[in-house]
């Protein structure tokens, strides 16, 4: 069985398999999904099942995830890593735009804070380079605000192998989000980076967004049926074997798919399994998209 904890930035443990809040708002990430009720007490359950990492972003909603998350869970247990997101703006259901200048990333960071009830948030990412502005002035946005303490580490959403190096020269970045999953392997190249230097790669897209059960039903079935499990959790538990920096959190506003999601950090997955899933798609090759949202932190099961 895989270490299920990864020290974020060299000194924040966390439990690797967490819980992305997309799934708690409405389509296209906008507005509410469900009860406001209903919501809560799904991120209270997450935490008392030892959840430890929560990965939402400021236009969740908007600013509805962010609102969700304090309401449930502040003040936060010593354990609890909130990381969200700054850097795009949402304007209707999966309508977005980058909006990357050093002022408008201070904004959107002092906003989180606020709406989180935090003096300090505990991973920031940016949710994408803005191709109008320097990525030096957008890197350098977050180290100021890294050095005036209102952000614990720094993470990139989104990038390929040369950009986290180039970035990697500037700050120190100890997180990244970009898709992965059994069907999409686009980002072996920032993973194996990720790797080398000790970063975690936060999955988007982890159960493949519905392309699992058509492209590769039958292997991915063969060894849940060994499990007792679902593929959904094979999915997950084969993210966890993969690689020690991968954290995937898996989005969703039931309860049951909730537990069934965390229950895949307990299985254990033999050298002949995993390379049978393996050979479902090599590295480097891309999987398939879904929709326009600037990442997959929305995917259920």
């Amino acid at each position: 069985m895989p270490d299920t904890i990864f020290t974020l930035g060299g000194d924040l443990p966390l439990g690797r398999l967490g819980l992305g809040t997309g799934g708690l708002v409405g389509p296209g990430y906008w507005g509410p999904r469900g009860g406001r009720a209903e919501a809560v007490a799904l991120l209270r359950a997450a935490v008392e099942q030892g959840v430890t990492l929560i990965d939402t972003a400021d236009n969740y909603g908007p600013d509805l995830a962010e609102e969700l998350i304090a309401e449930a869970l502040h003040p936060y247990g010593e354990r609890l890593v909130v990381a969200t997101k700054g850097g795009v703006v949402r304007t209707g259901p999966d309508q977005w735009h980058v909006a990357g200048r050093p002022e408008e990333l201070r904004r959107m960071c002092e906003a989180s804070l606020r709406r989180l009830r935090v003096e300090r948030i505990g991973l920031y990412q940016l949710h994408r380079f803005d191709p109008a502005v320097p990525a030096a002035e957008q890197l350098g946005a977050l180290a100021e605000l890294r050095e005036e303490g209102k952000i614990r580490h720094i993470g990139l959403d989104t990038v390929g192998a040369e950009q986290l190096r180039a970035a990697l020269e500037s700050v120190p970045v100890a997180a990244v989000q970009n898709p992965y999953n059994l069907l999409d392997r686009s980002s072996a190249e920032v993973l194996a980076l990720c790797e080398a230097r000790g970063i975690a790669f936060l999955p988007y897209y982890p159960l493949g967004s519905g392309a699992l059960a058509r492209e590769c039903a039958a292997a991915v079935a063969a060894v849940a049926a060994a499990h007792g499990a679902s593929p959904g959790q094979i999915a997950l538990a084969w993210l966890l074997h993969h690689s020690p920096v991968l954290c995937p959190t898996p989005g969703t506003g039931s309860p049951a798919h909730l537990a069934q999601n965390l229950a895949a950090a307990s299985l254990s997955l033999s050298a002949r399994e995993l390379a049978v899933l393996d050979a479902l798609t090599p590295p480097g090759a891309h999987g398939p998209r879904t929709g326009t949202t600037p990442d997959g932190a929305a995917e259920t099961t």
